[in-house]
């Protein structure tokens, strides 16, 4: 069947398009748009036929009318009833409403459904007053928003920032919520600037201190409420304690407040010696679910940065329980009985009781004498304590290759730990640095005596804790590792599995429950059984399978990986800040991978532009290029190879330490913002362990 040139109006996916018909049945037709495309139309979509003018004549004239209607007037005189869209037009245009009008009026229709509620086929019914309010008020509020961010991209384009942006500017950065007018002026105004949005924001004045930006970017992630600790008293220890017969002594730095852990030897010379792991004990004052409890759940360990700590329990609480020299202090102590001769274990027990601590040694005061030598000759030591520390010392170095060989190969401790002081400053301040101190970087080399001596004891008493616990079926938390494989990681859990990087059977962790929250829930766990032995699993806190139990795993997985992020981001800014302040252009390193190298002295990872294809551990000679304290971005170039592959194996780190290339690129990535530029301006829809005070 021949069709005279005919064209049709119709609506096609919510838009409406007119073409010429090409063919036609009951049920559809055919149409071909201007385009050249053809589509195919039901005809309960069709609107209008027509034979003039052309579709390309008619939409045009009809968009341009429909903008001239007064859609508050046409709701006003329309009907209550259910209407067509010809009926509007006769009744606002002309009785006799041309073809361009009634198609005008349409569009109309269809592009104000807060006046006129669609009912399908071209049919419309107005909408009720209030809702033509509350749509009007909206519409309003939504012109008014976008003049608020062209008035504010404006700004921030001319490096002014608006001070609602300054107060939301981690928000906006971080946590952005993108429908708000400040995010959506900071994308505006970064399009138009051609600068990332941190460039931005430090060009408009918003940043004007690295460090405070990091500190405070951390504070609005994990401390949004401040820093300071709920008044709260600490609890006296009623239980009456037998007092042990022992000497202890501790071994911190000096700025340890949080003295968790001391050390006692006796019987030495008479074959079996005594060695006592005394442990803090808050767990015998704090009890679960009590305001104390609560709040170290809250903060679930302490957070130590360069030149400051933020401590898990208020420092009254601290002072109340800490292994303070002078006192005989509460304590869960382990006592393990050792071969004078070689060495071996012969056995351990439990006891909750009073230890006087004799001595709060500081290993910054006693490493330069406490040195391997002087613990071999301990006759002509000049140090307190020489007889007890050569007999630990002997003793950690047995029970260190004893690790070693379960786990098969040695342990290399050849990387310093950093130390980073900051002028004027202590980590007891009670506020925190403000990044403008001048900084030291020190160094103190691993598997020092005292360090060697306290880590195997603390070692030692976590392993020997966690298989006592598993044999009362007493659940704890534990620190796993299925092997040491690459990319096998440390793992926390409630299963006492071996730790394959640390050589042992069981390791909870039990010796700082003044720093760590997942401590003070197993010091409870071992106090109970200490009470009550076999029957220790009805009497514990936490029973077997216990849901809780592992939510504090989790929980304290995410804030103590959170802490560790923070102290090396700060870290960083201040090796950076130590680049600045010294006027290091060049760089020692070795090559480790992916384009990154790592230096020493002082301790940085950084990219490195052709290193690409030189082998792991070749040292080089790097060209700084750049330094950002704010993303804390390094990059240098390769001026020189120095020699050829020497860098330590991936053993070069602590026991429970996870460093893998991964970890290594992540020190080195630039800040990681939640604001995105490639998205449309529309408004959406409604651990490494954190290091402690050495040793």
């Amino acid at each position: 069947m021949t069709l005279a040139m005919t064209y049709a109006l119709f609506e096609e996916a919510g838009k409406f398009q007119a073409g010429r018909i090409l063919s036609e049945s009951d049920a559809s037709l055919q149409a071909e748009l201007d385009s050249g495309k053809r589509v195919k139309v039901k005809a309960a979509q069709v609107l209008l036929r027509f034979a003039s003018p052309t579709p390309a004549v008619l939409l045009p004239e009809a968009q341009a009318l429909a903008d001239t209607i007064d859609l508050n007037l046409a709701w006003e005189f329309s009907p209550e009833a259910e209407f067509g869209f010809a009926d509007l037009a006769r009744d606002y245009f002309d009785a006799k409403a041309t073809l361009a009008q009634q198609t005008a009026a349409l569009l109309a229709l269809h592009q104000a459904p807060h006046y006129f509620r669609r009912l399908g086929k071209g049919n419309y019914r107005k909408a009720s007053e209030d809702t033509v309010k509350a749509a009007l008020a909206g519409i309003e509020k939504k012109r008014l928003m976008a003049l608020q961010i062209e008035a504010w991209a404006k700004a921030l384009a001319e490096g002014q920032c608006p001070e609602p942006i300054q107060q939301q500017i981690y928000k906006i950065l971080f946590k952005p919520d993108k429908n708000s007018a400040e995010y959506r002026a900071v994308v505006e105004a970064s399009k138009r600037s051609q600068r990332p949005p941190l460039e931005l924001l430090r060009h408009a004045g918003a940043i004007d201190n690295a460090y405070q930006f990091h500190w405070r970017r951390f504070l609005f992630d994990h401390f949004p409420n401040g820093v300071a600790h709920a008044a709260l008293q600490a609890p006296d220890i009623t239980e009456a304690l037998p007092t042990a017969t022992v000497s202890a002594f501790s071994i911190d730095d000096s700025s340890t407040t949080e003295i968790d852990d001391a050390l006692s030897v006796q019987g030495q010379g008479t074959g079996v010696v005594t060695v006592g792991v005394h442990i803090a004990a808050p767990g015998l004052a704090i009890a679960p679910g009590s305001p104390l409890d609560k709040l170290a759940q809250d903060r679930m360990s302490t957070v130590y940065i360069p030149g400051w700590k933020m401590t898990m329990l208020p420092d009254a609480v601290v002072q109340r329980y800490t292994l303070q020299a002078g006192h005989a202090v509460p304590a869960v102590s382990l006592y393990v009985r050792v071969d004078e001769t070689t060495l071996a274990v012969i056995d351990s027990r439990t006891e909750l009781e009073r230890v006087p601590i004799a001595e709060n040694l500081r290993h910054d005061q006693l490493d330069e004498v406490v040195t391997v030598a002087a613990l071999e000759a301990p006759a002509n030591a000049t140090f307190g304590y020489a007889a007890e520390l050569a007999f630990l010392f002997r003793l950690a170095k047995h029970l260190k290759l004893a690790r070693e060989h379960v786990r098969g190969k040695p342990e290399n401790f050849n990387r310093p730990d950093p130390v980073y002081t900051l002028s004027g400053r202590d980590r007891n301040d009670e506020a925190p640095p403000d990044g403008t101190e001048r900084i030291e970087l020190g160094a103190r080399q691993r598997g020092a005596p005292l360090d060697l001596i306290v880590a195997e004891a603390m070692i030692l008493a976590n392993n020997t804790w966690g298989g006592w616990l598993a044999s009362l079926h007493v659940p704890g938390i534990y620190r796993t590792q299925a092997s040491m494989a690459p990319g096998m990681k440390v793992r926390m859990g409630t299963k006492p599995l071996p730790h394959a990087g640390m050589g042992v059977a069981h390791y909870t962790w039990a010796t700082s429950p003044l720093r760590r929250y997942v401590d003070l829930v197993n010091q409870w766990q071992i106090i109970a059984a200490a009470r009550h032995g076999k029957t220790a699993a009805l009497a514990a806190p936490f029973k077997a399978r216990d849901a809780s139990l592992m939510a504090i795993v989790s929980s304290f997985d995410a804030a103590y990986s959170a802490y560790a992020d923070v102290q090396r981001q700060l870290e960083r800014y201040w090796v950076l800040r130590w680049l600045q302040q010294e006027g290091v252009r060049e760089l020692e390193a070795a090559v480790v991978n992916q384009g990154l190298a790592r230096a020493e002295n002082p301790p940085l990872v950084f990219r490195l532009m052709g290193a690409d294809a030189l082998p792991r551990g070749t040292r080089v000679r790097a060209k700084l290029t750049l330094i950002d304290e704010l993303t804390l971005d390094v990059h240098g170039s390769l001026v020189a190879r120095l020699d050829a592959p020497t860098l330590a194996s991936d053993d070069d780190k602590a026991p429970d330490e996870d460093d893998d290339e991964a970890a290594l690129a992540a020190q080195a990535a630039p800040l990681a913002l939640a604001i995105d530029l490639d998205e449309s301006d529309a408004p959406t829809a409604d651990p490494p362990p954190q290091r402690e005070p050495a040793p």
